[in-house]
């Protein structure tokens, strides 16, 4: 049966990719995008079809959204570390103000309401890999804190709804996430390895090189979300990749599957780095028991399809 969905961040790149999937499974999306890091381009493909609207909206003001509404997702933050940087302001009004006006249009459509969240709120953690039970090991006033502080906020009062309203939500934490359509000047460390090598430059590891991160190619990622916002978890669920790589081996990768002659060297943790977690790998027992969820692309793949993308728009 076609829902009605409001999603939030709609033309972001991981918004993006989900309204791809909702749209071919024979939903009608309806985008609310400010426009702040999402981009007109992760969407032009989709203007045209006949179950997909945008509403230019700023989710940290009321919303209003006319007829049924089946579902109000929430991916509506900047979230990478140059817009931690830069925007911070934005993020803690957008993981407070925002996510409370789409927990009230959830509440007045008698929607079921879905929060992406992040590993972020597990900080730098203690327990490896981390479980969904985990609490976290969180700066409250580091650079960081803009990001990871607004999602633990949103996921409270998530929950908080959910028990005085007796909202249905879903919350996932998301983990590194990465594929088309990502912003070349996003600053994440795949954007940043995949341009550095293309124009030739340097790649830049920062502190040893042996930081580890678990990477979730986009479209396994929006079939994970899809799966818990029909599913009966109300969470959290982590939703990643379990496979771990050290920054000096997604270097190397990068390099040879580019055909780079980039070297790569080492240079200091800059400041606006500093509180960068030394691991992140997410423990999906929770998604893979309980929906049957599991990543299927290797990184080596999901980067030969995101070097292919970089490659065209450089005209090379």
């Amino acid at each position: 049966m076609t829902q009605r969905i409001v999603l939030a961040g709609g033309a972001g790149f991981l918004g993006s990719h989900w309204a791809d999937l909702l749209l071919e499974r024979g939903d009608e999306v309806v985008v609310v995008d400010n426009f702040c890091t999402g981009r007109e381009q992760n969407i032009a493909h989709l203007l045209d079809h006949p179950r997909f609207t945008v509403l230019r909206h700023d989710v940290t003001d009321p919303i209003s959204i006319d007829g049924h509404v089946d579902a109000v997702l929430d991916l509506a933050s900047p979230a990478s570390p140059t817009d931690f940087a830069t925007m911070p302001l934005e993020i803690l009004q957008v993981g407070s103000v925002g996510t409370r006006n789409l927990l009230d249009l959830a509440v007045a459509k008698q929607a079921r309401f879905f929060l992406a969240s992040t590993s972020e709120v597990y900080g730098d953690p203690l327990v490896h890999p981390q479980p969904e039970s985990y609490l976290g090991n969180v700066s409250s006033i580091g650079p960081r804190s803009c990001y990871d502080e607004a999602k633990r906020f949103s996921e409270a009062i998530t929950m908080a709804y959910h028990r005085v309203h007796g909202l249905e939500v879903r919350i996932v934490r998301i983990f590194n996430t990465y594929g088309t359509r990502m912003r070349p000047d996003d600053g994440r460390v795949v954007t940043n390895f995949v341009w550095q090598a293309l124009r030739g430059e340097p790649i830049t590891l920062y502190g040893t090189g042996e930081q580890t991160r678990s990477f979730c190619y986009v479209s396994d990622e929006v079939r994970g979300l899809l799966a818990v916002l029909d599913g009966p978890l109300t969470g959290p669920v982590n939703v990643g990749n379990p496979g771990e790589f050290t920054m000096r081996e997604l270097a190397e990768q990068v390099v040879e599957l580019s055909g780079s002659s980039s070297p790569i060297i080492i240079a200091p943790m800059p400041p606006e780095r500093e509180g960068d977690p030394l691991q992140r790998q997410p423990d999906i027992t929770l998604i893979s028991g309980q929906l049957g969820w599991e990543p299927t692309v290797p990184l080596r793949e999901g980067l030969r399809l995101m070097i292919a993308e970089a490659t065209a728009l450089t005209g090379r």
